[in-house]
């Protein structure tokens, strides 16, 4: 995110913005510049790279009503470490040293809009409804007025999963998990509905579905409750889908994509029935880190249902190490000689904002326009 731009957002999530125009036209120019960009390099469906998210999931918590701010700590202890994370217990000296170098983070308004947002917890209180249909339809029209002045015919706006608003959301008043999901799911497909009609793709960001796992001794899971709530999770999700297209629905899993050990990370195989039972036609699987690259193997064994598309990350965001356009390509085909040439789009382990320094992110979006652009030539002269 510009610096200029990073100000202001941050100022507008703290109560201290004076001029709500300014952030407004700071943000059109912001979304269009940033959709230039990115169809120079060669990608062909655009975002507006969140510009105006305090953070991929605890934004929702701003469009909600029911929901109560309050001082504090929210998921992160007092040090900003993610609480009840085995990787953080078993690796403590490498993130007592390695602090924020673990990601890159903009000097300036971007470390302080994550120090504001980590210093306060968002609570449900009442009756969870959707308040925040301004916002989505600005950044809609946003994207949109970027996407027609660059000559762009696809994009999408990437939202929030039921489950990953839970991760930050605590619940005071509803009597159980099952009536939580419920009233979010119901009340985020006022934003999902939002995206699709005003044209774009709505792609659902679901980060602590896998990453959840991690937690699992904090809320004493073994692994057959983590299903449970992995399924609980796809229901409340199919509840917020209901009667949308699936056509314009895409949905996206990752395992918390820090640069971390990832030690204990849920594998693929657990999950991926259940990833597949999403109303989506297209799935969004991390796929290009160290960790989990080898899970293209799970494809042999599991079928990509008929209509369906995969689309794995063949870049990664947490490491500063840009992938060369081969080792794009033949990722790429990995997949698609397994579920076909015809159903697979590559795309991106996950966000890069506050994990790679734009200069690299941007290189790493050229490498998979690339790579994308040789395996296409390779698959179809065959």
């Amino acid at each position: 995110m510009p610096p200029d731009l990073q100000e202001l957002v941050v100022a507008s999530w703290a109560g201290e913005l004076e001029d709500e125009h300014a952030l407004g036209e700071r943000l059109r120019t912001a979304v269009a510049e940033v959709v230039v960009k990115q169809v120079e390099l060669g990608v062909d469906i655009v975002s507006d790279g969140e510009f105006s998210k305090s953070s991929w999931m605890g934004y929702a918590t701003e469009r909600l009503d029911g929901v109560e701010v309050r001082e504090g700590t929210n998921w992160y202890d007092a040090e900003g470490t993610i609480s009840g994370n085995k990787d953080y217990r078993d690796f403590s000296d490498f993130f007592e040293q390695a602090g924020d170098q673990m990601t890159w983070f903009a000097p300036g308004a971007e470390t302080r809009g994550r120090q504001w947002s980590m210093s306060r917890e968002s609570v449900a209180t009442g009756p969870l409804t959707y308040s925040g249909h301004d916002a989505i339809n600005r950044d809609a029209a946003n994207l949109k007025a970027a996407m027609a002045a660059a000559n762009v015919e696809e994009g999408f706006l990437p939202v929030v999963a039921p489950a990953s608003v839970e991760s930050v959301l605590q619940n005071e008043y509803y009597p159980d998990e099952e009536s939580f999901f419920a009233d979010l799911a119901a009340a985020l497909k006022d934003e999902y509905r939002a995206i699709i009609d005003a044209g774009l793709i709505c792609q659902i960001d679901d980060a602590y579905l896998a990453g959840a796992w991690e937690y699992r001794e904090v809320r004493g899971w073994d692994l057959k409750a983590y299903k449970d709530w992995v399924a609980l999770s796809v229901e409340a999700i199919n509840a917020g889908l209901e009667g949308l297209p699936e056509d314009r629905i895409r949905y996206h899993v990752c395992w918390g994509s820090s640069n971390r050990p990832h030690s204990t990370d849920i594998e693929l195989a657990e999950i991926v029935e259940s990833i597949l039972k999403v109303n989506a036609q297209t799935y969004l699987i991390e796929a290009a880190n160290a960790r989990h690259e080898w899970e293209w193997r799970v494809w042999e064994d599991v079928q990509l249902p008929e209509g369906k598309i995969l689309m794995p990350g063949v870049i990664e965001h947490a490491t500063h190490v840009v992938e060369h356009p081969e080792t794009v390509a033949e990722r790429i085909m990995r997949f698609a000689d397994l579920v076909g040439r015809e159903n697979v789009i590559a795309g991106t382990d996950c966000g890069f904002r506050g994990r790679s320094h734009p200069q690299v992110a941007w290189a790493k979006l050229e490498a998979l326009a690339q790579g994308a652009d040789i395996a296409s030539k390779r698959l179809w002269r065959r």
